[in-house]
């Protein structure tokens, strides 16, 4: 009996190590979620809670940026307008040209009846004349044309504002200011989410987190009730926190916060069995949060991502 007991046992810790981890870990699962934005796949700024960086982002609705090869177009004329400048002068001299032809030959002089020269000696002034002044268009056209195929400028004055920085990074995004206030806001949207976790209570999740991040969490409370558990995180404190960038885009403010906090994190099957953490002992967990927010409005959560 003690020995089919042990083997038992033994069993028992073999289908928990080869089965999917029973310790969903909080909101979140453990997993890099959610959007952020343009950022969404940009590593945050490290900070003193978590200066050993971020994990990239494994699960988001937000598509990737498609890559820019930076390759010349094709179909684009590098100077358009410049060639049919020059096709005007070439034949403005051309047609000049052939009316004093035609004029010798009829025996009426070169330009008979525009300059009424009609000896040699009017002829040579008349393609002096003709040679200077073609040299004059043809000048003329060339030094205009690079201007007008690249186009006036329009914002000169503000040229500078859109401009990528060196490197070719992205533009820089306007700076939003995080108050004291808005941490507290984050440190009680760290325990709602968790409360709202631990109850099972999508409409509470709902109030606090985006639509993309609630979707995610019903997904995870669904898969504890197929495995007949429950998680359950309890008497969360907020240990040590701090900015790890802010920015507002598309009508959007975002606010990017490390955060070290402790709890009671603890799965119990459905006869209520401890199946995985302690009661008695609290446990610490350092996560990316990322919080959103119409301006003047609340803040909501809008991503998780776990450290490396």
């Amino acid at each position: 009996m003690r020995r089919t007991s042990r083997f038992a046992a033994a069993l028992v810790v073999l289908a928990l190590a080869l089965s999917p981890s029973l310790a969903f870990a909080r909101a979140g699962s453990g997993v890099s979620s959610g959007s952020r934005g343009t950022r969404t796949y940009s590593a945050p700024a490290p900070t003193t809670t978590a200066p050993q960086g971020v994990a990239p982002m494994q699960r988001s609705m937000t598509p990737p940026a498609a890559p820019s090869t930076g390759a010349p177009n094709p179909g684009f004329a590098p100077q358009p307008g410049l060639a049919p400048r020059a096709s005007f002068a070439s034949g403005l001299m051309g047609g000049l040209i052939g009316a004093g032809i035609g004029g010798l030959l009829f025996g009426g002089g070169m330009f008979h009846g525009i300059s009424g020269f009609g000896s040699i000696f009017g002829l040579i002034i008349q393609l002096a004349l003709l040679f200077f002044v073609g040299r004059f268009l043809l000048g003329l056209f060339r030094n205009r044309a690079p201007a007008m195929a690249g186009g006036p400028s329009l914002f000169s004055g503000n040229a500078g504002a859109a401009a990528p920085p060196p490197g070719g990074g992205r533009p820089a995004a306007p700076p939003v200011q995080i108050l004291p206030a808005d941490f507290q806001a984050f440190e009680q949207l760290l325990q709602a989410v968790q409360a709202g976790w631990t109850q099972h209570d999508l409409t509470t999740l709902r109030m606090v987190a985006t639509p993309e991040m609630v979707s995610y969490f019903g997904e995870q409370l669904a898969e504890q009730t197929s495995r007949g558990v429950r998680n359950a995180v309890t008497d969360v404190k907020l240990e040590q926190g701090d900015l790890s960038e802010a920015w507002a885009e598309q009508g959007r403010e975002y606010a990017t916060v490390a955060m070290r906090f402790s709890m009671i994190d603890v799965t119990k099957n459905a006869q209520g069995q401890i199946v995985d953490g302690t009661p008695n002992e609290r446990t610490q967990a350092t996560e990316i949060w990322t919080f959103l927010r119409a301006p003047g409005g609340r803040w909501v959560l809008s991503a998780i991502q776990q450290v490396r």
